[in-house]
């Protein structure tokens, strides 16, 4: 059984609530869990105790007994110390300019740069 640390949405529409629990990686988002440890409410400013809550010995107990942290949590743990703050991707690669722009930039970069030099 692959066990996970990842949210549980609660909350009214609109309004999102997180637990952070404990759940067999099969079971649906909202649905069984094995233990709950900690709360993640997005709405109070970053600031707030009460934005992140963790019961953090048995996040540690999990961890140790193999229970893999989705990349959210993972981030909340890194935040927290528990782990090492995972790697930040760049996500909208699809965003990035392709290759012909890609070259049009680099010319335009050399063409200021040579005249610069002038």
């Amino acid at each position: 059984m692959s066990v996970s640390i990842r949210l549980s949405r609660g909350g009214a529409k609109k309004r999102p609530y997180y637990r952070i629990v404990v759940a067999n990686s099969r079971s649906p988002r909202d649905g069984r869990f094995i233990e709950r440890v900690g709360t993640y409410n997005p709405l109070v400013p970053q600031d707030h105790a009460e934005r992140l809550t963790l019961n953090e010995e048995r996040v540690k107990y999990w961890l140790a007994q193999g229970a893999q942290p989705t990349e959210r949590v993972a981030k909340f743990l890194g935040y927290k110390g528990l782990i090492a703050a995972p790697a930040i991707v760049e996500s909208p690669k699809k965003s990035a300019p392709k290759a012909k722009a890609q070259e049009r930039a680099k010319a335009a970069a050399e063409a200021a740069a040579a005249a610069a030099e002038a």
